[in-house]
């Protein structure tokens, strides 16, 4: 059932992201902004945390899942540094994520430059 709920509620926020590009001017950059910004809102709130132990990956994964990703590493980071961890906590909590997606995205070019 856990992956039932994962897959909607991730499928819902894909779609709702698909409908604001089909039926706005909004551009996709602006979307993501929006998606991530969003993702640190509800969870300064207290809402995103009940959706993630809801839904697990169908939260995390998602734009919103980075946002609130970067709010808890945030949150952490001011609770063992002080005001310093409002600048270093975000990177810190998403610092492997952000390594792999360079990393992969440099293969892919070179595997296509290749091409």
């Amino acid at each position: 059932m856990q992956y039932l709920w994962a897959f909607l509620t991730g499928g819902a926020l894909c779609a709702a992201a698909q409908v604001l590009i089909d039926r706005t001017k909004l551009t996709p950059a602006r979307i993501l902004v929006l998606y991530v910004t969003l993702g640190v809102a509800l969870t300064a709130a207290g809402l995103y945390e009940p959706l993630v132990n809801f839904a697990g990956a169908g939260a995390t994964v998602p734009l919103t899942g980075f946002g609130y990703s970067l709010a808890k590493g945030v949150e952490e980071g001011v609770a063992e540094n002080g005001w310093l961890g409002i600048l270093s906590g975000g990177l810190t909590a998403c610092a492997a994520g952000i390594e792999a997606a360079i990393v992969f995205g440099f293969l892919a070019s070179l595997a296509r430059k290749r091409q």
